[in-house]
């Protein structure tokens, strides 16, 4: 298959080790293996996109190339949150994957998942992408929106790896299987993989406002863009609302279709996530939502994601 013959060259294999403590009377092998994953390079000089849950806390991360060079990698930043983290290699004009657009992917396309599962190298396993806008909770606790649900093969080792379309576009980074489950795999689309993972390589980590819901992404009736002349035709529909949170002080109920947050549209999850900044941390800020038929004007107040110790 041409997609996963182009990708290939650019999936890795990661080993992580992690500090294990020392015992008493034991000074030795201060570090413990502690698994294995799969990543892609996204860029020539070595940057590589992986799931949180494979290099959090790592003491030690080394790479396998599908040539079956080595290198040590370092960490970049990780995100818990979202489940993404990016580390890199020393390299240069490595090959490197090509990103595309989660947002054009439709229900029964191609999908081909490529990693090392079991430690077994450039594994190809291919099915179809089985649904859209599902929602999967992170280690942190956190709910990962707008995840894409795919029977492509997962095995342990595969998270960290990309999702790839027929065109050998990356759509996907594969993060999880549900056991014993058969033919239900989850990926985190990739337009939230390259917005978190420009944050982590600018900056090493994610600093980003919360207020409290759970959505998916959903087309408005177009009588609604019409009649209230809105920007976009797409907005987030609200799953569910934590309580005692920001949107819930605000009044944003289950089931509202969340349109504008400030004076900035909001046309799916991505644009939420983008314009839910430190910028907006404890500043009172306009909501906009459809709630039935009518469109309310809400005010909420932005605070700041906070990690407990050990997420």
């Amino acid at each position: 298959m041409a997609a996963a013959e182009s990708v290939s060259p650019a999936v890795v294999n990661i080993e992580v080790h992690r500090a294990s403590g020392r015992r008493a009377g034991n000074s030795r092998n201060p570090e413990a293996p502690a698994g294995s994953g799969s990543g892609f390079i996204v860029a020539p000089d070595g940057y590589i996109i992986t799931n949180s849950h494979v290099v959090h806390r790592a003491s030690r991360i080394s790479v396998t190339l599908s040539d079956g060079r080595k290198s040590a990698a370092e960490l970049i930043g990780d995100d818990p949150d979202t489940d993404l983290a990016v580390i890199r290699m020393a390299g240069s004009n490595l090959a490197a994957v090509s990103l595309g657009d989660s947002r054009a992917i439709r229900v029964g396309q191609l999908a081909v998942a490529i990693g090392n599962p079991y430690g077994f190298q450039c594994t190809v396993t291919a099915g179809v992408v089985s649904a859209l806008g599902r929602s999967l909770r992170a280690g942190s606790g956190r709910l990962i929106d707008n995840v894409i649900q795919t029977d492509a093969a997962l095995n342990p080792g595969n998270s960290g790896g990309p999702l790839v379309n027929s065109r050998g576009e990356v759509i996907g980074v594969n993060t999880a299987i549900i056991l014993p489950a058969q033919g239900i795999c989850f990926a985190i689309a990739i337009n939230s993989a390259k917005l978190v993972a420009g944050h982590l390589i600018k900056d090493g980590k994610i600093s980003r406002g919360y207020i409290g819901i759970a959505g998916h992404n959903v087309e408005l009736p177009r009588r609604f863009v019409r009649f209230y002349r809105l920007p976009a035709e797409a907005a987030v529909r609200v799953a569910s609302v934590e309580a005692d949170s920001p949107a819930a002080l605000g009044g944003i109920k289950e089931g509202d279709l969340l349109i504008r947050l400030g004076d900035s549209p909001i046309a799916g999850i991505d644009d939420l996530q983008r314009h839910l900044t430190m910028s907006q941390v404890g500043v009172r800020t306009p909501v906009s939502v459809i709630r039935g038929a009518d469109q309310l004007m809400l005010e909420i107040v932005p605070v700041e994601t906070i990690h407990k110790s050990g997420d």
